[in-house]
């Protein structure tokens, strides 16, 4: 089983920044991708950025230029770095791993999700 566990949500106004963290525990053979999702209320959830294996990245329209994915593998920890927030970007935030791991003997790709945290942006 692989776990991962959110932090660095909270209350800022807008302009302000904010880092999210996600560490990940266990055991894997291989992270194939990395992502952060959020939700507003009464909204569907959407994806925010993603970061590949090799190290590619891409952003949603919304957060380009001022959002940054970026992992740390000797920490198992992705971030998400959010500058010039606004209040729009309040939601709950969601990290998600895609995993490749062996179970029930055999290797397969799961997808793992954080806890969610909340990121409220307001004056």
């Amino acid at each position: 089983q692989v776990q991962l566990v959110e932090s660095g949500g909270g209350l800022v106004q807008p302009g302000g920044s904010l880092r999210l963290s996600c560490t990940a525990s266990g055991s894997w053979l291989n992270i194939n991708t990395m992502d952060w999702y959020r939700q507003a209320p009464e909204k569907q959830r959407e994806l925010v950025a993603t970061r590949t294996s090799p190290g590619t990245t891409n952003y949603a329209d919304s957060v380009k230029g001022r959002f940054t994915i970026s992992r740390n593998s000797v920490k198992n920890t992705m971030y998400l770095q959010m500058n010039s927030l606004k209040p729009e970007a309040t939601a709950i935030y969601y990290c998600n791993m895609n995993i490749r791991r062996i179970a029930k003997g055999r290797v397969g790709d799961y997808d793992c999700w954080g806890q969610g945290t909340q990121v409220t942006v307001s004056s």
